[in-house]
């Protein structure tokens, strides 16, 4: 394991991977709740009876022309090695190349020619009309929710959206590999990354201190609990997270809100809230992170004297298996002996 290079090994796990269909199993039902069927159009002149955030699709048991309208789901499909051919992208942006496509699997999309199908949060409906999909994936929350096109969307060819908010981008994969007959691409893409997590956890020596995951956006301080995917991901390699007192929440907790995987923290609060706690930016570039230890009070904390403030990396935010791999890298950079 420790002779390939993370790339090698994914591309290694995902090729090996193959494309199964659904068996039926007792009720006939998998994981992500399809069904297969005899009936329907698709390559095969067979579907599958896929239940998902906006209802239940018959989709095509093997497609071949996927459309992703969701920048945040298409990291996972990448992933999965779905025969995806284009995708919604952002606005370009320092977390993305020059099409909009984020930058921790661009370079995949890339290799593979996905196109960019449009730019930005309103779905363009003739766009993916020439895209010629034979099955649209979409989000059902968030930014690139297409939710509420979802008829349009459907009337286009066969349409499933899932939600990516409150669940772990392992649960999430889990779920579109059962949606696309890919549950075997999802084991074994999911087993390597559990390997590599193994390994580096084995390696690094992780501070005695609690880690703070954060975000500074100059008026609230979003803190990452053990319920998101980033507390999630450090606490797997043998972090402890800090636990914010909820009495050093901000008055609003704008960010936060009834959400179990962020806390708000005011910023005149920091000091109190983090205490000896290590600092983890989310999302940050390294000026802006020196900008916020520059900062009143800020200045104050022990990890800031202390030189234990560490960067998680831009692609930090939106969490798939390509970004948590990296995020990986860097913890092992940082904190290997």
């Amino acid at each position: 394991m420790k002779a390939l290079s993370r790339r090698r090994w994914a591309t290694a796990v995902i090729t090996a991977a193959a494309m199964l269909t659904l068996a039926a199993c007792g009720s006939g039902t998998d994981s992500a709740g399809t069904k297969s069927a005899a009936a329907g159009t698709g390559s095969s002149g067979k579907t599958r009876s896929v239940q998902h955030d906006a209802g239940t699709t018959e989709v095509p048991v093997s497609p071949k022309r996927i459309v992703s309208v969701s920048v945040t789901l298409t990291g996972h499909l990448l992933a999965l090695e779905a025969p995806l051919v284009a995708s919604q992208a952002t606005p370009p942006s320092p977390i993305t190349d020059a099409n909009g496509f984020f930058s921790q699997w661009a370079g995949v999309a890339t290799q593979r020619g996905v196109q960019v199908v449009y730019q930005g949060f309103e779905a363009d409906i003739e766009k993916v009309i020439a895209a010629k999909p034979d099955l649209i994936i979409g989000s059902a929350s968030g930014a690139d929710s297409t939710l509420k096109v979802y008829d349009r969307l459907k009337a286009v060819a066969p349409t499933v959206l899932f939600r990516h908010d409150g669940l772990s981008w392992q649960d999430l994969m889990t779920k579109l590999g059962g949606a696309l007959g890919l549950e075997e691409n999802a084991k074994k893409v999911l087993s390597a990354y559990d390997q590599r997590v193994a390994e580096v956890k084995g390696k690094i020596k992780a501070p005695e201190q609690d880690a703070v995951l954060l975000r500074d956006n100059n008026t609230d301080i979003p803190v990452f609990t053990d319920a998101s995917a980033q507390g999630a991901l450090l606490a797997s390699l043998g972090f402890t997270l800090h636990a914010v007192d909820p009495s050093f929440a901000a008055a609003d907790n704008r960010e936060g809100g009834t959400r179990k995987d962020i806390v708000s923290v005011s910023q005149e609060n920091v000091v109190k809230a983090f205490g000896d706690s290590s600092l983890f930016f989310v999302s940050h570039s390294a000026d802006e992170i020196t900008a916020t230890q520059a900062k009143p009070l800020w200045k104050d904390l022990a990890a800031v004297a202390d030189k234990r403030v560490h960067d998680l990396g831009l692609d930090s935010f939106r969490i798939d298996y390509y970004s948590a791999s990296n995020i990986i890298d860097r913890v092992e950079k940082q904190f290997a002996p």
